[in-house]
């Protein structure tokens, strides 16, 4: 029960993220004031009282996690963030959407400190805090023991209609009512106004229905009664074995008096007249901008000291719990130093699987031998399938399943739901306790694109296992046989795809996408996310394999560091080419083969594996690769060879240098459609004689 006095306060301090909100806005020019006017008490109640956190020590493990998934409302969760000490100051709520600044139009994870994750595509934070929740569960099963738990927090959303509206939450949904994620605790802000007005244009389904079917527990409160909303936290609490979605009944604008209830107030600034008329209707001061009522201030520092005390309480729980569990403490240093972003580059080592030249297997099939080498040496390492291990080879081998009856599985069953399973992932590296990768056929990865770029925009070291590569899934056809997927995601800024050519590179694909740590982030980066000429070890990675397999092929000394530092090395070579090929995956062995006939005729030729085209790609604009001692000699012709579209290679080739497909691909045997297309050691030699 909340006292009568810090209600008041807690009020209080609802309009003063209210005010805060709509001035940050309206000197923008731009923004929503629409959700921090009409969820300014939930909020406040959250931060105040609810959530168990410290803001001095935001990475704090066993801290609650907010998610804003509805991140157009930015403002909401800059002024929370602001007013309870987490370094956002007024001077960043001033600066609102202005370049550089620390406040931008969205929430990006690793700008502002508090900032749980990058929102804005709606849905998309709903769907990640369901992989936080996951996390924490492993997490609690693994390191919880009968006398101490050092793992105990829940993830809040809060999320809108138009999260409610989009395909991901549904997917989400229904895995985490599946799961018994009973610590995941939602809070629908139900007004009833999107964009083009109200919401009986389109959206007229009883959203608690459906959330009932998914497993959860669904309740319903006033979203300005503060002690029905305090009530409703703690039924969901209490509900252990449930998620809960409390549909919070809300105005939007509330407080607004000429616009609040309409979709007007959604994504727009007030206006200066009506910014003073709200002002007077909250009782704020219509003449101050950025006012913070000195009782706000007080009651959040005195707030402060209980953080601080559940925080020291944790650190001496952990101690204790430390001396008497040494091997479980052990287990939680290696974790932390290889999942966590300070310390993400400590990774155990893996005893690899080896392989002999010559022999054949598809990189899917390397991929699972090389995730079973390293679920072996790294116990933190989790993941699994949109319903397509068995195809993917992405199964954990004796691991178990993780189910609500079994936290500690370590292989995840997503269900056909490759969008949600790209958010849950980005989820699961956030929550940081694991090293968690997702897999889907290649063709597929349309399906997961968003969440895809979110890790990319985050820098967070994701996984994304993507089988199933070309044309040479053969009879499934067309719709199966993924053409321009390469190109896509190698536009994404800092989304390495790797696809190896055998199971050497395969092996050492793991390894570069394990040893990933989150990058680094600051306000000054804004527009230069990733430097052309610059490669950082840092971000996601895919994974990209073949259905069909693949020899082993002889290769130099120091191939491994030279892929690390260039993305490629010299798999055929000579001293003085003259020609160079460039190729990668399953087509490395068709330029080898071309290779072999062409020097057979006389012709000297380089051939380059290139495994990762984004590392090759920021070697080249840095000029280490095309010059007199380069790979690519000045004035020697290149030529290049994927089972895939021409776009990512038009700054390396002229296009009629280049051997791929054009079209969709086709149906039939996987040889024969490569033949068709030419994609084949015969092709890519009839190409260069013709060209030469």
């Amino acid at each position: 029960m909340i006292a009568p006095n810090k209600l008041t306060l807690i009020k209080q301090m609802a309009d003063t993220v209210r005010g805060l909100s709509i001035d940050a806005i309206q000197k923008a020019n731009s923004g929503h004031p629409g959700l921090p006017l009409g969820c300014a008490e939930i909020g406040s109640l959250l931060y105040s009282e609810i959530l168990k956190h410290h803001p001095a020590h935001p990475d704090w493990i066993d801290r609650d996690r907010f998610v804003l998934s509805a991140g157009h409302g930015s403002m909401f969760l800059y002024s929370l963030l602001g007013l309870c000490g987490y370094g956002t100051t007024v001077e960043d709520m001033a600066a609102f959407r202005q370049f550089g600044s620390r406040t931008p139009g969205h929430p990006e994870y690793g700008l502002t400190a508090g900032v749980e994750t990058t929102t804005g595509p709606l849905g998309a934070g709903f769907a990640t805090a369901v992989g936080m929740a996951m996390a924490e569960t492993r997490l609690a099963a693994t390191f919880n023991t009968a006398q101490c738990a050092i793992i105990d927090h829940h993830t809040f959303v809060l999320a809108g209609d138009g999260c409610m509206q989009e395909g991901v939450t549904s997917e989400a949904a229904s895995l985490a009512g599946h799961l018994g994620l009973g610590k995941l605790i939602c809070f629908y802000d139900s007004n009833h106004i999107t964009i083009e007005g109200h919401t009986d244009v389109s959206f007229t389904e009883d959203v608690g229905a459906r959330f009932l079917s998914y497993g959860w527990q669904v309740l319903h409160v006033d979203g300005y009664d503060l002690p029905g909303l305090t009530d409703a936290v703690t039924a969901a609490k209490a509900e252990t074995a449930k998620p809960t979605l409390i549909i919070a009944k809300t105005v939007i604008g509330k407080g607004s008096p000429n616009k609040a209830d309409s979709h007007e107030v959604h994504g727009a600034p007030l206006g200066a007249d009506e910014v003073t008329a709200t002002k007077k209707a909250l009782g704020l001061d219509a003449n101050q901008s950025f006012q913070i009522p000195s009782s706000v201030v007080g009651f959040l520092a005195e707030r402060t000291h209980g953080w601080q005390d559940g925080y020291q309480a944790w650190q001496k729980r952990f101690e204790t719990w430390g001396q008497a569990n040494p091997d479980l403490l052990a287990l939680w240093k290696t974790t932390m130093e290889a999942t966590t972003p300070h310390h993400a580059s400590k990774l155990p080592a893996v005893s690899w699987p080896t392989a002999a030249v010559g022999d054949k297997l598809a990189t899917r099939a390397a991929s699972g031998k090389s995730l079973q080498a390293a679920a072996a040496a790294l116990p933190f390492l989790i993941g699994g399938s949109a319903d397509l291990a068995p195809s993917n080879n992405t199964e954990l081998k004796g691991q178990g399943d993780y189910q609500k009856g079994n936290r500690l599985g370590r292989n995840l069953h997503f269900g056909i739901r490759e969008h949600a399973m790209g958010s849950i992932i980005n989820g699961l590296t956030l929550h940081g306790g694991v090293k968690a990768y997702g897999a889907t056929f290649m063709v597929f990865a349309d399906y997961m694109r968003p969440s895809l770029r979110l890790a990319a925009l985050m820098k967070i070291p994701s996984i994304f296992v993507l089988t199933h590569d070309s044309i040479w899934v053969g009879e499934d056809g067309p719709t199966h046989q993924p053409v321009e997927h390469l190109s896509s995601l190698r536009v994404i800024p800092g989304l390495e795809n790797l696809r190896p050519a055998d199971v050497e590179e395969t092996t050492f694909a793991w390894e570069l996408a394990l040893s990933k740590g989150f990058g680094a982030h600051a306000p000054t980066v804004f527009g230069t996310r990733r430097n052309p000429g610059e490669w950082n070890e840092s971000g996601p990675t895919t994974l990209v394999l073949t259905r069909q397999n693949l020899t082993v092929f002889a290769k130099p000394e120091g191939w491994r560091e030279t892929v690390r530092k260039a993305g490629a090395y010299a798999a055929f070579d000579t001293p003085k080419p003259q020609l160079v090929i460039l190729a990668t995956g399953s087509e490395v062995g068709c330029a080898l083969e071309a290779a072999a006939a062409l020097k057979n005729e006389g012709k000297a030729v380089r051939v380059l594996s290139v495994p990762s085209l984004d590392r090759f790609r920021a070697a080249w604009n840095r000029g280490d690769i095309v010059g007199q001692k380069a790979w690519i000699p000045t004035g020697v012709p290149v030529f290049a060879i994927e089972a895939a579209d021409f776009q990512s290679w038009a700054e390396f080739v002229p296009r009629n240098h280049f051997v791929g497909v054009t079209g969709f691909g086709e149906c039939g045997p996987g040889e024969t459609v490569a033949k068709h297309f030419g994609v084949t050691a015969a092709g890519l030699r009839a190409t260069i004689l013709a060209r030469l």
